[in-house]
């Protein structure tokens, strides 16, 4: 966890739904809801690679469902917006691959499929959720408003308010921290994907004027000028799919918290919440996201670390970065009390056997009041007070 330094920079980068790596996330995603919402008890583990008209499926899936992946394939590409053969990627004409295997039995027993066993870890791993005062979020500056520009660009775009531009896109914002706090926006960084037809002048004003300005909070542009960089690299015409090959996963720190805090190195997208990567995180960041409302710190790191086929955590930990109004290991001590990490206690408590990931797969799964994200409820502030 970054610590209260007396000056310090922090960067954090988002990207936009058409983003190769997010397309494959959103495809993940969109297979694991189909599958969900016919079978709540399915076991998906879906990875997708996409690149130049092609689109591949391959995973691990037992369920008792039948889902048409093609089809939800075509569909999830042609709401990101890859709609016209010019893109080199295109919803109608790209092919589809699926190599879907089965679920090994060993881990099906494990993790308490169908009742059996206790709702063990379907594997060993280490997960964290983090949480901060910074925002009204609770999410660290840089990777909030990074995550604005992105979602304001793909808006501009859908809303054709900018007509020439196409659905990948990459966002950063560096941002001056002094004494532990934000103070003041230092960088900007977009990279929009565009038709060949418009010059960079043109789309440099309107990515400024449409975008950035209307973006950025203006008690973070103090002091000196923000740098603002927009295709730094000049023009942006060949993107997604076609420019770079997509993999599920390949975004955890777009996904999370932009660099701040630690990872444990596990994907969410594709996953169903018998997988802790996906679930134990929510959990983790569902209770440190608590702790910090509660007024008990004002910054609050906890990993939660699992054995395969084992219900109980084997460790939980709290970091609040010397921030916490009592010793961190008294706040660990209420967070175990007050929320259970058992992998089949953190399915019922956030309802995560529903079809509500796909909305998740494209610009953060945390910091995002909707009705969907059930770990970001305050729902558990006034238990935390009384400890």
């Amino acid at each position: 966890m970054v610590t209260s330094r007396a000056r310090h920079f922090f960067t954090s980068e988002s990207v936009t739904e058409g983003h190769p790596d997010k397309v494959a996330d959103q495809i993940s995603d969109a297979v694991l809801d189909a599958i969900l919402a016919e079978d709540p008890d399915g076991r998906v583990a879906c990875e997708t690679l996409v690149t130049t008209g092609f689109a591949f499926l391959a995973g691990e899936i037992t369920t008792d469902a039948y889902v048409a992946l093609p089809e939800i394939v075509r569909e999830t590409i042609r709401e990101i917006g890859y709609t016209d053969p010019k893109y080199g990627f295109n919803c109608e004409t790209c092919g589809v691959v699926t190599a879907i295997d089965e679920q090994s039995p060993d881990i099906w027993k494990g993790d308490g499929a169908h009742g059996v066993g206790e709702g063990g870890a379907g594997d060993q791993g280490m997960m964290f959720g983090y949480a901060t005062d910074e925002t009204e979020e609770y999410m660290p500056v840089p990777i909030h408003l990074a995550h604005l520009l992105a979602r304001r660009l793909a808006k501009v775009r859908k809303e054709r308010l900018l007509d020439y531009l196409r659905p990948d896109g990459k966002t950063q914002v560096t941002v001056e921290y002094n004494e532990g706090k934000p103070v003041r926006i230092e960088a900007v960084v977009v990279s929009a994907h565009h038709d060949p037809d418009v010059d960079m002048e043109t789309l440099r004003s309107d990515i400024q004027a449409k975008v950035v300005e209307p973006t950025l909070p203006k008690e973070l542009c103090v002091g000196d000028p923000y740098k603002l960089h927009i295709n730094p690299t000049g023009r942006f015409e060949k993107g997604g799919p076609e420019a770079d090959t997509g993999l599920t996963g390949r975004k955890i720190i777009v996904d999370t918290y932009g660099g701040v805090g630690s990872h444990g190195g596990g994907c969410f997208s594709g996953k169903d919440p018998s997988k802790v990567d996906r679930s134990a995180s929510y959990a983790a960041r569902h209770a440190a996201k608590n702790v910090v409302a509660a007024g008990l710190a004002r910054k609050c790191e906890i990993q939660v670390a699992y054995a395969i086929g084992v219900p109980d955590p084997v460790s939980i930990m709290v970091d609040t970065a010397g921030t916490g109004v009592v010793d961190d290991t008294e706040i660990q001590e209420i967070v175990r009390k007050r929320f259970s990490m058992r992998p089949r206690k953190i399915i019922e408590r956030l309802k995560l056997r529903r079809p509500i990931y796909r909305s998740t797969a494209a610009y953060g799964h945390f910091g995002r009041e909707e009705p969907n994200f059930a770990w970001e409820r305050l729902d558990m502030v006034q238990e935390l007070k009384q400890g």
